[in-house]
């Protein structure tokens, strides 16, 4: 087994905040388990990732029951399901020694914060020797306020900000920072063979 699919924080977390109703994707579940069908029938290893903020009162923090899978999506015995503290997937957790004793040397990498936990997960990969593909259609970001901005406004104070950066920008610019740096961009047309 040479490939790997990192399923990042498609969790129940991320429905639990304000800025749910915001995201470029809020269907993601659905995506994600088209790759998941496809990594599985190809004998790929799929790995998933839980974001967990431990002490935060939060919607990461463990003790509140948030900390699952979106509904439809489930592991398969074999498949690990690790719980990450940083940003990155490897950082905080042993993946890297995961995926280095499964002989997985390509990723493909999907899930929740386009720009955030997906793109550094992409970026550290690559720095490891992995060859990285983002399937960007698979990814899911919310707008992002202006570094100037209040930080206890209301979603609606967020969209009406100019500054705000949007969930097409954030998207675009992820693109240009990854492609031909740190991973292909792929869609999961792309990644499946299926339109």
């Amino acid at each position: 087994m040479s490939r790997a699919l990192l399923v990042i924080d498609v969790q129940e977390s991320f429905q639990r905040l304000p800025l749910w109703r915001t995201m470029s994707h809020p269907d993601i579940a659905e995506s994600v388990s088209r790759l998941v069908d496809h990594a599985r029938a190809e004998g790929d290893l799929v790995v998933w990732m839980l974001h967990s903020e431990p002490g935060s009162g939060g919607v990461f923090d463990p003790v509140n029951g948030h900390l699952r899978l979106l509904g439809g999506l489930a592991p398969e015995e074999g498949e690990p399901t690790v719980v990450k503290t940083s940003h990155n997937a490897f950082t905080s957790t042993n993946l890297h020694q995961t995926l280095t004793r499964r002989g997985a040397r390509e990723l493909a990498v999907c899930g929740i914060r386009t720009e955030q936990c997906c793109e550094t997960t992409a970026r550290v990969g690559s720095d490891l020797g992995y060859d990285v593909s983002f399937v960007i259609d698979a990814t899911s970001t919310n707008p992002v306020a202006h570094r100037d901005a209040p930080a206890d406004r209301g979603v609606e104070d967020l969209l009406a900000d100019p500054r705000t950066l949007r969930t097409e920008e954030i998207i675009a610019r992820t693109e240009y920072a990854l492609a031909g740096r740190f991973a292909s961009i792929r869609t999961v047309a792309e990644v499946t063979g299926v339109r």
